[in-house]
């Protein structure tokens, strides 16, 4: 007979403390997450966006997923953007994830989840960059981020811990503050010799891991011949390539349904172009060896951002909190449960 699970609430200090340090494990419960979409063991649905006609840049994005396999959950992430946030001292992104029991549909947790959409963004990105590096047997040396601000920093934290080890970074964001605000954590993080770079055309000539962690709305970087000299870039914010810059490189997608949509640039590119054959295959694929990014070619790695990562790294993090003292739940918060309004 199923039961009622019992309902427990993850704050951010303990998801912090969760995966402070376990970037490995997070790492490998992204790959887990990746190998099992590859494998069909999961359901993705599309994100929805709610908007505001008052504050078009604003969205709250619901992205409901359900993963198979030793996993076994279902579960929704709620996630906010207010850009104006920043200029108030304050994230630009909020968000909760909720859990629900495979068997019996009741959600038994509800996780702060900025922290975890923050660490699988990242985990998704060096898994990435060491998978396709290994595959073209290149060692990037040269670290260039495009924008500088909580996920270029979680995506240094987690690079790092996929052994990646830089001669030089680079940095290019259009606030001075922020460039600088990141420069001064690079130079305290690790030992490579850190450069603010006055436009982006400069650093990516300068990177042979270019990283956009920017919150661009349409592509700003045009010319192909920026890359000529075949770096790999994490094209985490999506939008920052031209139609021509995607045509002459290697791309590599998480979820091609997922990522040719919302005007990403590979969707600006199969708009201009009328077919996918640009896009050569997914992370899955590299994971799996179907696919084999070349070294001489720009190889381009762009992830929508799927929401069964997120329940992989969420469960993953409430079996850490479930095996300690710590976890908090909530008695008697499933009440009327008879169908009958009888006591129980």
């Amino acid at each position: 007979m199923s039961r009622i699970p019992t309902f427990a609430v993850i704050s951010g200090a303990q998801v912090h403390q969760a995966t402070a340090g376990q970037e490995k494990a997070v790492i490998a419960a992204v790959e887990k997450a990746y190998r099992l979409h590859g494998a069909g063991d999961t359901v993705n649905p599309d994100s929805y966006f709610l908007r505001f006609p008052d504050r078009p840049s604003s969205r709250i994005i619901a992205l409901p997923a359900s993963v198979g396999g030793e996993v076994g959950v279902h579960g929704i992430k709620w996630i906010s953007s207010f850009p104006e946030n920043v200029a108030a001292g304050i994230p630009r992104a909020s968000a909760v994830l909720v859990l629900n029991d495979a068997e019996t549909g009741y959600p038994f947790a509800v996780l702060e989840s900025s922290i975890i959409s923050a660490a699988r963004t990242a985990a998704s990105a060096a898994l990435a960059a060491l998978t396709l590096s290994q595959a073209r047997g290149t060692t990037p040396r040269r670290l260039g981020f495009v924008g500088g601000g909580l996920i270029a920093r979680y995506v240094h934290t987690y690079l790092a811990a996929a052994g990646f080890t830089f001669d030089e970074v680079g940095v290019h964001d259009l606030s001075p503050e922020h460039a600088a605000g990141f420069s001064d954590y690079l130079r305290g993080a690790q030992p490579a010799e850190v450069t603010v770079h006055a436009g982006s055309d400069d650093l990516i000539r300068a990177s042979d891991l270019v990283v956009f962690t920017t919150v661009a709305g349409s592509p700003h970087v045009h010319d192909p011949a920026l890359f000529s000299h075949n770096p790999l870039v994490l094209h985490l914010s999506l939008r920052d390539l031209s139609t021509e810059i995607i045509l002459s490189a290697f791309n590599v997608v998480d979820d091609i349904e997922h990522c040719l949509k919302a005007d990403t640039s590979p969707h600006l590119t199969e708009q201009a172009v009328g077919h996918r054959d640009f896009i050569a295959g997914t992370l899955d694929d590299a994971l799996s060896s179907r696919i084999t990014p070349p070294a001489d070619r720009p190889v381009i790695f762009s992830p929508f951002g799927l929401g069964v990562l997120d329940l992989v790294v969420a469960k993953h993090i409430y079996d850490t909190v479930a095996t300690t003292s710590t976890l908090h739940t909530i008695p008697g918060f499933f009440h009327d449960t008879d169908r009958y309004g009888r006591t129980l």
